[in-house]
């Protein structure tokens, strides 16, 4: 069974800046992609950012330039370092993985989620 625990949300004013963690665990052999996707209230989820094995990384129109994801393979963690943050990034933010597991099964997991407000 592999989890995803997030870490990282609350209230922070407009301009201002979070770092996102999600820590992954379980019977993992590799995993192949991490990201992050967000869901405001009424609205469909929507993708945030994405960072493959090799490093190479992927980001939403609305969010380029001003998010940075990253990962710490050795600590199976991924983060969301968000600067520049506006109301309209209100949202639960998800952390996804994707990736096989120690009796080569595949997997793609969610974490329960992290709140993230942006307001004055």
């Amino acid at each position: 069974q592999v989890q995803l625990v997030e870490s990282g949300g609350g209230l922070v004013q407009p301009g201002g800046s979070l770092r996102l963690s999600c820590v992954i665990s379980g019977s993992i052999s590799s995993i192949y992609a991490m990201g992050w996707y967000r869901q405001a209230p009424g609205k469909q989820r929507e993708f945030v950012a994405t960072c493959s094995s090799n490093g190479s990384s992927d980001y939403a129109g609305s969010v380029k330039g001003r998010f940075t994801i990253s990962r710490d393979n050795a600590k199976n963690t991924v983060y969301l370092q968000m600067n520049s943050l506006k109301p309209e990034d209100t949202a639960v933010y998800y952390c996804n993985a994707r990736g096989a597991t120690m009796d080569s099964s595949f997997f793609a997991s969610w974490g329960q989620g992290t709140q993230v407000t942006v307001s004055s």
